[in-house]
C-alpha cells in the first residue's frame, strides 16, 4: 500500500505496467485480448498495432489465425463501439452492454425516430434469423429487413439489428493484408456459445461486477467515473459496493489543485511500480484505449495534448508514447518506386513521427530506433522503409 495519495506520475506507471507497456510480455496474443478485456478495433489494423507494442515477437498471423479460429471476434461492445475481443467475452460483453445499446436506439439522431414506427423486438428476430442463415453485409441485412418493415429505413432497420443482436464481424474483415466489408452474424451462432443469461435477480450486477475486476487489474487504480468511462454505462456505483474487500479503495490526485484526494479502487496486489521507472517509446493505434478508458486522462496525456487529439470528427488518430506519455502522433505513407527494387515489393514505406513539442537528441535516437523496426511490421510488403521525425 502507498504511504499517501497516489500522484498523477505513479498512476501513469501503474497504467502503462499493467498494459505490458512498460516491457512486452511473453503471453500468447489470445491471453493479452483477454486480460486487456479487448483491444479497439475500429480499423481492421489497430488491434495488430496494439498488441505489437505489448507481446515479444508477436506476429501478425498470431491473431490473424486465432480470427479464422473463432478464438476471438469483433464486435460491438463497451461504449457501444467495435473491439476485438475473446470469444467467451464476445457474448458476455454484449449482454453487459444491452442498457447502453438499448439507449442509442431512443436517443440516435439519425435512427430513433424511425424507429419509434417499428416494433423492434420483430426486427430483431427478422434480424436473427437472416443473419443465422448466412452472414450479411449491412446494407443487404437493411434491404432484407425493409422488405418486411416498408416504412422503415434499411439503415435504421440495420441499426436496430446492431443495437440489439451480438454482431460479430466475420472474417476476412479483420484479418491483416485483406479486406472486405463488415459482415455480420451473430456470436452465438459463429462462435457456438450459448447466449448468456442475465434474467435472474442481480446476475447481471455480479457479473458485471467480475468485469469491473478485469478492467481494475488492466487500468486501475480507477475511480467508478473511470470504470463508466471506460464502459459506456451509468450507474456503476452500486455494483462497486457490492464488491466489498475484492478491491482496495486508495486515496489518488485530487480533481483539482489543493482539492481532496479523490477515491480510487484496485484489486489487491494491483501493479504499483515507482513513479519514475524508465518508460520506453511505444507506438499505439488509433483509438486505443489507453486513452480512451479514463473519465480523468491525466494520468497518460497532458491536457494541452488531450484536446489535440480530439478532432471534430471524433477521429482519434494513432499515437506515439513518450516518456510514458501521449506526445505525439504517427502515420505511414507509401509511395510507388521507380522502378521497383524487387518483384514484389514495389513501395517505400515511411513512418511519420509529429511529436506535439521539440524532442532531445537521445528521444530522436530512441523514437527511430523503434519507429524502424515498427514501420517494417505495419508495411511488411513494402521494399524499402524510412523512419521520419517531426
Amino acid at each position: 500500500m502507498p504511504d499517501g495519495p497516489l500522484t498523477t506520475a505513479a498512476l501513469n506507471r501503474a497504467l502503462l505496467a499493467r498494459q505490458h507497456l512498460l516491457e512486452r510480455s511473453d503471453a500468447p496474443a489470445l491471453s493479452m485480448v483477454d486480460e486487456l478485456v479487448g483491444l479497439q478495433a475500429q480499423n481492421g489494423w489497430s488491434p495488430y498495432v496494439g498488441l505489437w507494442s505489448r507481446l515479444a515477437g508477436f506476429r501478425h498471423a498470431e491473431l490473424a489465425d486465432a480470427l479464422v479460429a473463432r478464438q476471438v471476434a469483433r464486435i460491438v461492445v463497451v461504449r457501444g463501439t467495435i473491439h476485438l475481443v475473446t470469444a467467451a467475452d464476445a457474448v458476455l460483453l454484449p449482454a453487459l452492454c444491452r442498457p447502453l445499446l438499448a439507449r442509442d436506439l431512443l436517443v440516435n439522431q439519425a435512427h430513433a425516430a424511425h424507429l419509434r414506427r417499428v416494433d423492434v423486438p420483430a426486427v430483431t428476430a427478422a434480424a436473427r434469423t437472416l443473419v443465422e442463415e448466412q452472414p450479411r453485409a449491412t446494407t443487404e441485412l437493411g434491404r432484407l429487413l425493409a422488405e418486411r418493415f416498408p416504412d422503415v429505413p434499411p439503415g435504421s432497420l440495420a441499426h436496430a439489428a446492431r443495437g440489439t443482436l451480438p454482431l460479430v464481424q466475420v472474417p476476412p474483415r479483420g484479418v491483416w493484408g485483406r479486406s472486405g466489408a463488415p459482415t455480420l452474424t451473430t456470436a452465438w451462432s459463429w462462435l457456438g456459445l450459448a447466449p448468456v443469461d442475465l434474467s435472474e435477480p442481480d446476475a447481471w450486477a455480479d457479473a458485471m461486477g467480475r468485469v469491473v475486476l478485469r478492467y481494475l487489474a488492466a487500468f486501475g487504480p480507477a475511480s467508478v467515473a473511470d470504470v463508466q468511462t471506460w464502459s459506456g454505462l451509468t450507474g456503476l456505483r452500486p455494483v462497486v459496493d457490492r464488491l466489498g474487500d475484492a478491491v482496495v479503495r486508495l486515496p489518488g490526485p485530487p480533481a483539482s489543485p489543493g482539492g481532496r484526494p479523490r477515491e480510487l479502487l484496485d484489486v489487491p496486489g494491483g501493479l504499483l511500480p515507482d513513479a519514475d521507472v524508465p518508460a520506453p517509446v511505444r507506438f499505439l493505434p488509433d483509438y486505443d484505449n489507453l486513452f480512451l478508458s479514463h473519465a480523468d486522462r491525466r494520468r497518460i496525456v497532458d491536457d494541452e495534448h488531450r484536446k489535440a487529439l480530439t478532432r471534430a470528427n471524433g477521429v482519434i488518430p494513432a499515437t506515439v508514447l513518450i516518456d510514458g506519455r501521449i506526445r505525439a502522433t504517427w502515420r505511414v505513407d507509401r509511395e510507388p518506386l521507380d522502378p521497383p527494387r524487387t518483384r514484389n515489393g514495389r513501395s517505400l514505406a515511411t513512418l511519420h513521427v509529429e511529436p506535439f513539442t521539440a524532442v532531445d537528441g537521445a528521444t530522436r535516437r530512441a523514437l527511430v530506433a523503434e519507429g524502424e523496426v515498427f514501420v517494417r511490421f505495419m508495411a511488411d510488403d513494402a521494399a524499402e522503409h524510412r523512419v521520419l521525425v517531426g
